[in-house]
């Protein structure tokens, strides 16, 4: 059952975008963070969007990374915080796959499940940043300013694959963990807000759908990992 004032509303995809891997920081250094918006309907596979590419698999794509939600909420912050950058006239400036305007980090949680266009997706973790974005942003503090901020975006996996295209509808359909909101669980996990929550940190514990890379974060910062 759905206890959010969210499962009465849906919320309008405004751009869908994919990349393909080139050159980045010199031709050893590769990246598909230079997301396009797509025309039509894109196919949404187990692994992510038909036609969108990962660099390094190693910590990019995979089951749990398979698309990217940046809200186009935070580009007015953006703006404010580094200036009217080129990047932030047009969507994919974070390297997202989605934007949306109305959902934003303190209002999705972790184990959300979206009816993304005809496919079915879940909140599997927030996007933990990297140097990619200084770069990106010709060298501009965006890294620290996410941490900072907690504006991070979020990772789904796709539990029921389908297509999606600009203009379609996101409704929430299951809500199992209303506690923790991608802001809080960043805020443990990368923006150092254990060490005054120890308390929280445990309790996470709890939230099954935790993508594992963070289940291992969580794990180290509790010093269970020895």
């Amino acid at each position: 059952m759905l206890t959010s004032s969210l499962a009465a509303e849906s919320f309008a995809i405004l751009s869908v975008q994919r990349g393909k891997v080139q050159p980045f920081r010199g031709p050893e250094e590769p990246s598909a963070i230079g997301k396009v918006p797509a025309d039509g309907a894109v196919k949404v596979h187990r692994l992510g969007l038909e036609g969108d590419e990962q660099a390094d698999l190693s910590v990019h794509g995979g089951p749990d990374k398979a698309i990217h939600h940046y809200p186009h909420d935070h580009y007015a912050f953006w703006r404010d915080s580094i200036g009217a950058h080129p990047l932030l006239s047009d969507f994919g400036a974070f390297g997202e796959n989605i934007a949306t305007e109305g959902l934003t980090e303190d209002m999705i949680c972790v184990g959300d499940r979206w009816r993304l266009g005809t496919a079915l997706v879940e909140v599997s973790q927030g996007r933990q940043p990297c140097w990619k974005l200084d770069h990106r942003f010709d060298g501009a503090p965006v890294n620290a300013g996410v941490v900072r901020s907690r504006r991070a975006g979020w990772y789904y996996r796709v539990l029921e694959e389908g297509e999606v295209a600009a203009g379609d509808r996101m409704v929430l359909e299951e809500r199992p963990w209303p506690e923790w909101t991608v802001r809080r669980v960043f805020g443990l996990l990368i923006a150092g807000d254990h060490k005054k929550d120890r308390e929280s940190l445990e309790a996470l514990g709890e939230v099954a759908t935790l993508a594992t890379p963070w289940i291992r974060r969580r794990a180290k910062l509790l010093g269970l990992d020895a």
